[in-house]
């Protein structure tokens, strides 16, 4: 999960990531006990996330803060904490899995020496840091990435393990032309698409019609936004797709009272969805291949991980998480969120200290939607169901199998 994340602010996407790092973290987690299909859900759920972790994010993130005409570091400032909490769904579902099939870490022998990884590639996060700090200090993207990719190529040169050669560079241009020609096609009749409905005026009158649809309930507003994106998605990379919805739905959600940051914000994170969700599941897929796994059956796995990619959105909508509230107001929505996020776990898993009931999952179930509904006491109500539910479980709890290891590597 963290090397996912991590990875996001690298590749800029999350296929990319998905097939960088799932070729080593699936069979790791195939060997400690992990199946197959959840293996590779993990790893799409996690490399989606690597889009919405600040402070490098995808490439609509900076889209994003063209459009508004906003610095890149307040994009980052209101994105920290709902990637956060999208990660701490992911891991809660990690460790209900391995609390109930008692799986353990790998050995002690088997995991590399922090000082030793960091010795031989310490050199390269001088560039990463220079890239955020220029970010942070409200440097144009376009200037900070060139500022970073110079820095780079210095460093890279420091050591003969990583100094590039002729024939190395013309590689880099060669990678480079291939990785952005898909983007900038995207984006380009994307461009055309977001002109030809300014001039038509067809944005308002689509945005009318959601409205109307929805019945100027903000909620199935939300619910439409989500399956335009899923739809779109089927045929539009990610950040295509954020450009063309943002323009067709972007004005009914501020016509119903959402700030504009938000109302992109939630745009955002629902066009990330085509990567996890079936039936098109592009890094579920992806990850799939890898693990030897049903393609359905990670897709659907990864759907179930990634499932703050579609609550965390209505939290943005009705509380305090975009940091636009009092200091009471933002904790007691992050705290509030993620109790109706871990109910919402549990609920679907059927599990966290022992096995849930039946009626045990539909009351999780019910706190979970009181706590995502808009009010204070709606809130307080699922907070209390969800803890007196997590406080049997701990009475009932059954004594935890022994965490087997992976077997050791044959030489």
């Amino acid at each position: 999960m963290v090397g996912s994340a991590l990875m996001g602010s690298i590749t800029g996407s999350a296929i990319a990531n998905t097939v960088t790092t799932g070729a080593f973290t699936i069979p790791m987690m195939k060997r400690v006990g992990y199946s197959r299909h959840e293996s590779a859900g993990v790893e799409a759920a996690a490399s989606t996330g690597g889009q919405l972790l600040p402070p490098v994010m995808g490439a609509g993130a900076f889209v994003m803060a063209e459009m508004m005409g906003v610095p890149y570091a307040d994009i980052v400032k209101v994105a920290i904490i709902p990637a956060l909490m999208y990660f701490a769904v992911v891991f809660l579902f990690v460790d209900i899995l391995a609390r109930k099939n008692g799986i353990g870490g790998l050995p002690a022998d088997q995991i590399p020496r922090l000082r030793t990884t960091l010795a031989a590639g310490w050199h390269f996060i001088a560039p990463l840091v220079l890239l955020i700090t220029l970010l942070l200090a409200y440097v144009p993207p376009l200037q900070a990435g060139m500022y970073a990719i110079g820095a780079l190529f210095a460093v890279a040169m420091l050591r003969s393990a990583s100094r590039l050669t002729l024939a190395d560079m013309g590689e880099v241009f060669a990678l480079t032309a291939r990785n952005v020609l898909a983007v900038s096609v995207a984006t380009g009749v994307a461009g055309i698409i977001v002109g030809v409905v300014g001039l038509t005026g067809l944005g308002l009158k689509l945005s009318g019609m959601i409205v109307g649809a929805a019945a100027g309930s903000l909620l199935l507003t939300l619910v439409l936004v989500a399956l335009a994106s899923l739809v779109l998605g089927l045929g539009l990379p990610v950040t295509a797709a954020y450009i063309v919805l943002i323009v067709l739905a972007g004005p009914a959600l501020t016509e119903l009272g959402l700030p504009l940051i938000v109302a992109h914000m939630i745009v955002y994170w629902y066009s990330q969805d085509s990567n996890v969700t079936p039936p098109v599941a592009l890094a579920a897929f992806s990850a799939s291949g890898i693990a030897g796994a049903s393609p359905t059956r990670t897709g659907f796995a990864a759907w179930k991980f990634a499932k703050g990619l579609y609550l965390i959105p209505v939290l943005m909508a009705y509380s305090a998480i975009m940091l636009d509230g009092s200091l009471g107001e933002i904790v007691f929505s992050v705290v509030g969120g993620m109790v109706g996020l871990v109910a919402f776990a549990v609920a679907l898993e059927g599990f966290l200290l022992r096995p849930a009931r039946l009626w045990e999952r539909a009351l999780l179930l019910v706190s979970g939607v009181l706590v995502f509904m808009p009010g204070t006491t709606t809130d307080l109500v699922g907070i209390a169901v969800t803890a007196a539910l997590v406080a049997l479980q701990f009475r009932g709890r059954r004594p935890a199998p022994r965490p087997r290891c992976a077997p050791p590597l044959r030489r």
